[in-house]
């Protein structure tokens, strides 16, 4: 597969004829099939991509990602300024607008929301708390962000969904909301493009246009969104248009099929989207380096690519993905693939041999990532005991079971894969290897040197020297080894002939609003 080595073109855009803006297109319902799961319905704890993706559509940030671009807009903040020395972001809000169930939206909602999200420490709570000291309500439409340290990228922070305002009056002040249901009213509120109607978990969500949205309208009325448990199912639907878009994920050899055939269309975005083993740092036996050294030169990519997913994604060897600034392929000078004899010299350092094998566990999730994460979870399993000293256990659990278990340090070593919250190589390295996002990973890896770096990356406006420091970061990620880069993949979409206002950018967003059908 041919690398896009400029990071922007990594979108690959389908066409989309213009419509009226006032007007629904004929067809009033689009059907999107999909073996993603969602979770948590808060954006205090949700961290996954899908779940993320319908907070796209239903609530909004001050700032976004128009579809398709990678270019920042206003959009619940009309306009910001910044202090001069780069701590304080001051938000002026537009007027007038109403969540769905008509509480009127304010400075206040913005602080409650940052300061609720800020207090209940969730998954993703590490993008807040990492760079926010406190919010001001300076007058009922300003709203003022403090940071710690100025942040050159604050205001794509500021577009990711923890920073996204919800109701007061719906949304609990010190408990995450799981369902709909718990919520006051038992309906999702929200400030986007569509509302929620109907939410049967695990079967179907249903979303219709808001009314009162500020923005342009959804061209189409309806979005129902159909949950099937296994890729051979969806696909079926869809050759036999029960579905009009399937997104993730399907199989290899499905894939490979739908894109010669001439009665479906292909959406593919090469891009941000990566792949890797996780280890838990802090607690026997993986807070020992040496040995998650040994397993990052045993994993052998090409081979991965070739078996599980019949080519149709790149070996990575860097957890900032390739075509991104500062990206170099530490992993393979390090290491190269399938280094037995590097991993048998590691892990002999640690008296470990043929008669004293190096034994651990090594857990994927079964549905969460499709159904070709078992054959991934074998192969390496297969690549790492081919040293003749390790003994892998594979394990599995349901999504739901497995960010518990990562939580509560009951997994080795796991599989996981990361869709950027926002495009930057920080993103890709204090995630996993800064004290507090590698907690909320589940990796609980620590080090005072690794975050003074991590913080320096994060503050220093020059791009030469943030470069510098990236690649110096991708250096230590080989000796430390938080986790190991697998691979960076692929997005596929297909849909029928006649669905129209498909876009993915390098965000990796999609946004419902655009869709219609002819």
């Amino acid at each position: 597969m041919k690398v896009l080595r400029v990071f922007l073109i990594f979108a690959v855009v389908a066409s989309m004829a213009l419509i009226p803006a006032q007007g629904f297109a004929k067809a009033q319902t689009i059907v999107y099939g999909t073996t993603e799961k969602v979770i948590d319905m808060d954006p205090a704890n949700a961290y996954d991509f899908h779940t993320w993706e319908i907070f796209y559509n239903i609530y909004q940030g001050l700032l976004t990602y128009p579809s398709g671009s990678t270019k920042l807009t206003p959009c619940l903040a009309k306009s910001y300024t910044i202090s001069p020395d780069g701590k304080e972001y001051t938000f002026k809000l537009r007027k007038g607008l109403k969540f769905t169930d008509g509480t009127p939206f304010d400075a206040n909602a913005v602080k409650w929301s940052i300061d609720r999200v800020m207090a209940l420490k969730g998954d993703p709570s590490w993008l807040v708390t990492d760079f926010v000291k406190r919010v001001e309500v300076v007058d009922p439409y300003t709203v003022k962000f403090v940071l710690k340290n100025p942040v050159a990228y604050f205001p794509a922070l500021v577009a990711s969904v923890p920073y996204y305002p919800v109701n007061p009056n719906v949304y609990p002040k010190d408990k995450i909301i799981r369902d709909p249901s718990e919520l006051k009213g038992g309906k999702l509120v929200g400030l986007g493009p569509y509302k929620v109607v109907s939410f049967k978990r695990d079967q179907e969500i249903v979303m219709e246009a808001n009314p009162n949205y500020f923005g342009e309208k959804p061209k189409t009325k309806r979005i129902v969104i159909r949950y099937f448990a296994d890729a051979t199912t969806m696909r079926l639907a869809l050759e036999r248009g029960e579905i009009d878009i399937a997104f993730k994920s399907l199989n290899p050899s499905d894939i490979n099929d739908l894109e010669k055939s001439p009665k479906v269309k292909t959406v593919k975005a090469q891009g941000p989207y990566i792949r890797y083993i996780c280890f838990q740092c802090s607690t026997p036996p993986f807070n020992d380096r040496v040995l998650r050294q040994a397993v990052a030169a045993a994993i052998n990519r090409p081979e991965i690519i070739r078996k599980v997913f019949l080519g149709q994604n790149a070996p990575l060897y860097s957890m900032v993905p390739m075509g991104m600034w500062s990206h170099v392929d530490a992993f393979k000078t390090a290491y190269g693939d399938g280094n037995v004899k590097k991993a048998r010299e590691l892990l002999a350092s640690r008296g470990y041999n043929e008669k004293n094998k190096f034994e651990f566990d090594l857990w994927y999730t079964p549905s969460h990532y499709g159904d070709t994460e078992v054959d991934l979870a074998a192969v390496i399993q297969k690549q790492l005991e081919a040293t003749g000293v390790m003994k892998v256990n594979v394990k599995s659990a349901e999504w739901a079971t497995y960010r518990d278990q990562w939580h509560n340090k009951q997994m080795q070593a796991y599989l996981l894969g990361w869709y950027p919250d926002y495009i930057d190589p920080d993103n890709y390295t204090a995630a996993f290897a800064g004290t507090a996002g590698s907690a909320g990973m589940g990796i609980y890896f620590s080090d005072p040197k690794w975050d003074e770096i991590l913080t320096k990356g994060q503050t220093i406006p020059d791009m030469k020297k943030r470069t510098e420091i990236y690649k110096k970061v991708q250096q230590m990620w080989t000796v430390d080894v938080p986790t190991c880069p697998i691979f960076q993949g692929t997005l596929y979409v297909f849909t029928q002939k006649n669905v129209h206002g498909v876009k993915l950018s390098p965000t990796l967003r999609f946004n419902y609003d655009p869709l219609y059908k002819d």
